[in-house]
């Protein structure tokens, strides 16, 4: 009977040691274990034995990537604007053992120091400034928070500026602003439009005149080559003329009567009601009785 309670008392002392001793963490969780009162070790994902009532678990972490949130607050500018500012920080643990013993509440420590971050870095810039080149004071925040978290065995993965809020006065003196800025870039646009056109206009008309020119050039030469061409048949037919003469004497004849004959046909065929008609030999004895008459009108004259 004594023997079956040692053996129950054993089995239970085994069982309790197994149920203390034994632990399992689950993924993507460390836990700090320390043997009385000191750092012993670290415990990843899985099945772990401990020594029960002398190892204690001092503390846990989420190897996951975590979310802090950086509370609002205000900050005052370069140019003395008071603003409103929040921001969020991603972590990740790294090293369980920094994160107990470093530092005494990792993720208010981060916030803290994101907190005066932001109010540094806000103060070294503009209004203006601050509201456009968001993604470069993400980029200050995470390397000033990522060297500050690598002794506290934690790693900044990443910062995000979550919102930026302004006083109503001066939104509406900056709303003022864009649309007065809107307004100058459409006249400069409509200005740079006109010159544009005044001098599509002016180089049309320059085109044009040049083209005239060259027009006006391109006739001229055109008659002075027709005026050469001409010539040169002139030249042409009156040499071909005298070589016919010094062969044939009658060949002037025949060129005066060939100009009577077409001069004749040209006035005959005319419908002028004053024209008339005279015979060749008529007009020709005409003259010579004209040039008889003059003769003899001379002969008579008494000499003094």
């Amino acid at each position: 009977m004594e023997f079956l309670s040692f053996v129950g008392v054993v089995s239970a002392l085994v069982i309790i040691y197994l149920f203390l001793g034994v632990k399992i963490v689950p993924q993507a969780e460390n836990w700090v274990i320390e043997r009385l009162g000191k750092y012993h070790r670290t415990l990843g994902a899985g099945i772990n034995f401990i020594v029960p009532f002398i190892d204690q678990r001092r503390s846990k972490f989420s190897t996951q990537e975590q979310i802090i949130d950086v509370p609002r607050q205000a900050v005052i500018t370069k140019d003395n604007v008071s603003i409103q500012i929040d921001a969020v920080v991603f972590i990740r643990i790294n090293d369980a053992k920094q994160a107990t013993y470093e530092i005494q509440d990792l993720k208010i420590a981060i916030a803290q120091l994101a907190q005066t971050t932001l109010r540094a870095e806000i103060g070294r810039m503009e209004l203006d400034e601050t509201l456009s080149s968001r993604a470069d004071l993400n980029a200050v925040l995470l390397i000033a928070l990522d060297a500050a978290s690598s002794t506290w065995g934690a790693k900044v993965t990443r910062v995000e500026v979550a919102d930026i809020s302004v006083p109503q006065a001066v939104q509406t003196a900056m709303e003022l602003q864009m649309e007065a800025e809107r307004r100058r870039r459409a006249t400069e646009t409509e200005a740079e439009g006109d010159k544009n056109a005044l001098i599509m206009q002016a180089e049309g008309e320059r085109q044009q005149a040049f083209k005239q020119a060259e027009a006006v050039e391109r006739m001229a030469d055109a008659h002075k080559y027709e005026k050469e061409q001409l010539a040169m048949g002139e030249q042409r037919a009156m040499e071909v003329i005298n070589e016919a003469m010094a062969v044939n004497q009658n060949a002037a004849g025949f060129l005066l009567a060939k100009d009577r004959i077409a001069a004749f046909s040209k006035l005959a065929a005319s419908d002028s009601a004053n024209k008339v008609v005279v015979p060749i030999e008529t007009s020709e004895m005409v003259g010579s009785l004209t040039a008889l008459v003059s003769l003899l009108g001379q002969s008579n004259t008494p000499t003094k």
